[in-house]
This record gives C-alpha cells, sequence and structure tokens, in this order.
C-alpha cells in the first residue's frame, strides 16, 4: 500500500510507512516491531458477526432480495451497537466489525444482538431471516485510523463468527472465555475446531429470546 496514497488518515499513513521501512534488508525488524506496537497497539474486545448462508440465499433468491436483507439487519442491529458502547469499524456485505472497550459488553452486545434477530425472525418468512453468527475475543490489537484493525484476536473472532458458528451461536476465543469467566448468567462449552489466532475456542450458553438454552 503506497504511503502517498490520498484516501490513507495521518495515523495510517504513518503505520504503512513504518511497514516499508521493514521491508528493508538492513533494517532492525524488532526495533520497527516495538515502535509499530507502541503507536498503534490498543486493547479492545473485537466482534464479528456474519448471517448463515448468505451466498447460498442470494443465488436462490437474488442480489436486491438480500440487500434488502442486509439494510435490514443494520438497521435492527447498530442501535443494539451504539447502546452497548460499541465502535463500528466497518461493514462488508453481511458482516459487521465492532469494537468495545469492555468483553462484559461486547458479551451482552452479542446476547442482545441474537434475541434482536430471534424475535424479528419470528414475523418472517423462511428467506428472510436473519440467522445471526457472532465471534468475539479480545487482546492487543494494531488500530490506525478508523477503517481497519489487525491481530490474532481479530484474525481468529473473524474465523468463528464467519465460518464456524451456526445460527444463533456465539463462539470466543480462549482470551475472552478467560475474560468472562467471572459472569454467573452464562456459561461456555469447548467446541472440538482448530481456530488460528487461539488456542482453544467456546461456544457460549445464553438464555434465547424463547427462553431455551
Amino acid at each position: 500500500m503506497s504511503t502517498h496514497d490520498p484516501t490513507l488518515t495521518r495515523s495510517e499513513a504513518r503505520l504503512w510507512k513504518l511497514i516499508e521501512e521493514r521491508t528493508r534488508a538492513e533494517t532492525d525488524t524488532e526495533a520497527i516491531d516495538r515502535r509499530i506496537w507502541d503507536l498503534f497497539g490498543e486493547d479492545w474486545s473485537i466482534m464479528m458477526t456474519d448471517l448463515t448462508g448468505f451466498s447460498r440465499h442470494v443465488a436462490k433468491f437474488g442480489i436486491i432480495h438480500f440487500l434488502q436483507v442486509i439494510h435490514e439487519h443494520k438497521k435492527l442491529l447498530l442501535p443494539i451497537v451504539e447502546r452497548h458502547d460499541g465502535v463500528l469499524v466497518k461493514v462488508e456485505a453481511d458482516s459487521l466489525l465492532v469494537l468495545f472497550k469492555r468483553p462484559d459488553s461486547a458479551l451482552e452486545c452479542a446476547i442482545a444482538m441474537q434475541h434482536a434477530c430471534q424475535n424479528a425472525n419470528l414475523r418472517r418468512i423462511a428467506e428472510e431471516r436473519m440467522l445471526l453468527c457472532i465471534g468475539l475475543g479480545v487482546g492487543r490489537v494494531l488500530r490506525a485510523g478508523e477503517s481497519d484493525v489487525f491481530g490474532a484476536e481479530v484474525n481468529a473472532a473473524s474465523k468463528l463468527g464467519e465460518d464456524t458458528a451456526r445460527s444463533d451461536e456465539i463462539l470466543v476465543t480462549h482470551a475472552f472465555q478467560e475474560a468472562i469467566a467471572g459472569r454467573t448468567d452464562v456459561s461456555v462449552e469447548p467446541i472440538d475446531v482448530e481456530i488460528p489466532g487461539t488456542d482453544r475456542a467456546f461456544r457460549v450458553v445464553y438464555t434465547k429470546a424463547d427462553g431455551r438454552v
């Protein structure tokens, strides 16, 4: 990425300038890495959401129909993110990447989002249901500007939310599981899956909107 890209913020341009320095043969990469983490390292909880079966349903019902579903799911979920002090980083088709300062806020938001979708789906025909999957992580990340964030926990949360979780599920990394270990309103159970960025992954057992666990 060019450091002269006019779409970059000053902090993004500075990050990519340091990355460019890191590519030079004579550079002390460890020193560059320390500078990058000192400048851009932040602690966040990370949420990645996805809608189950989106690509399959697009092929069956057409893109315009599911542009409507995307619009409705953002209209439903983004106010919940705001109420839980989430910071929306980006929207990609049917996926949301959101940051939270506190793991508890991320978990409470995830449950509220699932409840909202579950209640909304009671009034919808099958092809219009919002079947939400969520992945959560927590840890040190690199954040420069407002449009992206990088880190192992980001990658793990993305893999859990977009590729692993099924509808109604909230999956979390080992670090996130440890961060919410003191809560009594939910429990977690390990899942048998290998996820890059975390040594173990867990499913949150929570009470759904209809009272089922």
